[in-house]
């Protein structure tokens, strides 16, 4: 196994893992604190952005970056087979989750963690955190979705393994023909 084949691996698996994060957040997690009462909402989110900033999150966070960065660079210094699909899949992770997350995300909360939560001022901020965050996190999450599908098109593809040679097709080793064909 190659190291663009294990860095592919990584980046599919990190961004797998992050997009899954995402997912929650936008289809269970933010619904639910939109349904309670705007300070409490406030709170309980300004209580998750504080815990999220952990090790094991921030491991995965960054260590996607750094691997989506090195494959963009080998993709660009080796000819490999499969390599656009790691330049889009790395492209798909550094500008729709963190440059969005930078860009949008972090600022908002910050922004929500500046005002008193049961205050009216705090009710105001949390409506417009809501209708910013969410969207700007369902990118990250459709970001994520494609990253995957393109790092897995580009260890279909080879990612710096020997492709079968074309006379093989869909017939070469590892498939059969149906019985009687």
């Amino acid at each position: 196994m190659t190291v663009t084949r294990i860095l592919t691996l990584a980046a599919l698996l990190g961004t797998a893992l992050m997009g899954g994060v995402f997912f929650a957040f936008g289809t269970a997690v933010m619904g639910s604190l939109q349904r309670m009462p705007a300070g409490q909402g406030a709170t309980a989110m300004n209580l998750i952005n504080v815990r999220i900033q952990n090790p094991l999150f921030l491991l995965v966070f960054v260590g996607t970056a750094l691997v989506c960065l090195a494959l963009a660079v080998l993709a660009f210094v080796r000819d490999t087979p499969g390599r656009w699909w790691l330049v889009a899949g790395a492209a798909l992770y550094l500008i729709g989750v963190v440059v969005v997350s930078f860009a949008i995300n972090i600022p908002l909360n910050d922004q929500l963690a500046a005002v008193d939560p049961a205050s009216a001022a705090g009710a105001a901020e949390w409506s417009a955190y809501l209708a910013k965050w969410n969207p700007a996190n369902n990118l990250r999450a459709v970001a994520c979705a494609l990253g995957v599908l393109a790092f897995g098109l580009a260890l279909a593809g080879g990612a710096d393994a020997k492709a079968a040679p074309a006379s093989e097709g869909a017939t070469g080793p590892g498939w059969q023909q149906p019985a009687g064909r």
